[in-house]
């Protein structure tokens, strides 16, 4: 079956379609979406982005996915920070960047939505800065130990790691921010160098999948933090390799999308949705995305994976598409 059938395919689940709205036991797609079905997962088209960006940093908050910086599609820097309302299938502009960044890592804490790290036109940036949903302000916090783009990002433990990155060259450094006291930790850096990587955590654990180094866009190295040993791990490595990536954990998995670097496709992008469960230390293959992206990041809520934005070329190509997946 295509991928734009109507009738929706879920592994373990039955799904019908009743007057253009997907329906399955324990969740109704809402008719201002368009379900796309996939075993291994289901994919959900919502209300595109008012900019087509790709570069971006995500972050979900209080039923919010925020949107910071990127790239536009004529290649300038967006200062633009907007909210997808998800209760109303909806974006609303909020307070633009300070420092309009591409290539930033963000990440939610406590309510409050942090913006790490990027470029601007001089090169990479050390920033952070802390937005209040309740006030629509931004204020600036203390600068990360290095100055890096192309960055991961997570919370963990009520404190946010920043993972890997470049500034000219790719570096495997991890630094953790504090924000009881405004302060940052350098911690014990990656054993690969990399940029443009997917993190996530997960089970009290920081994952780093994937990336590129400058020789190879399409590494497959994966990687476990334990904060309370202060150890690196190698785990089983992605099974494909790749960058300009998303990742995100729910329910257990840590689930990696899309990437750039590929020769097969005529867009040199990847179409790939790859799981890890670390109880097994084993990966599944999922179905594939229905538009494949690059330069992307993911946020997580109720369950839901957000993927807005980013890009369907290799390098530059900005999209405003808006889509989720969910696990099954």
């Amino acid at each position: 079956m295509s991928r734009g059938a109507r009738v929706v395919g879920v592994v373990g689940v039955l799904a019908v379609t009743v007057l253009g709205c997907t329906m399955a036991p324990g969740r109704a797609v809402r008719p201002s979406e368009t379900a796309l079905g996939q075993p291994g997962g289901r994919w959900v088209m919502l209300a595109p982005m008012p900019e087509a960006r790709q570069e971006v940093g995500v972050a979900v908050a209080d039923g919010r996915v925020y949107v910071a910086g990127g790239f536009r599609g004529d290649g300038t820097i967006s200062p633009a920070f907007e909210a997808y309302e998800i209760a109303h299938d909806r974006w609303v502009p909020l307070a633009a960047l300070p420092e309009p960044v591409h290539h930033p890592a963000a990440a939610a804490l406590n309510g409050l939505v942090y913006v790490v790290g990027g470029y601007t036109a001089q090169g990479a940036v050390d920033s952070l800065w802390e937005y209040d949903p309740a006030t629509d302000r931004w204020a600036q916090r203390a600068s990360m130990p290095t100055a890096r783009g192309a960055l991961g990002a997570a919370t963990l433990d009520g404190r946010l790691y920043a993972v890997g990155g470049d500034r000219g060259r790719s570096v495997g450094e991890l630094a953790v921010y504090d924000p009881g006291t405004d302060t940052w930790e350098e911690l014990p850096a990656m054993r690969y160098p990399r940029d443009h990587l997917a993190v996530a955590a997960l089970a009290g654990r920081l994952y780093a999948a994937g990336g590129r180094n400058g020789r190879d866009f399409t590494l497959a190295v994966f990687e476990e933090y334990d904060p309370q040993a202060r150890q690196w791990s190698e785990r089983p490595p992605l099974p494909t390799g790749r960058s300009g990536i998303a990742g995100a954990a729910v329910s257990g998995r840590l689930y990696v999308f899309g990437g750039e670097g590929n020769p097969a496709h005529p867009q040199g992008i990847f179409d790939n949705v790859e799981a890890y469960e670390p109880s097994s230390q084993s990966w599944t293959l999922l179905a594939p995305m229905p538009n494949p992206r690059h330069g992307i990041a993911a946020g997580v809520a109720d369950g839901r994976i957000y993927l807005p934005g980013g890009a369907t070329v290799q390098g530059l190509g900005a999209t405003a598409l808006n889509e989720a997946f969910d696990p099954t």
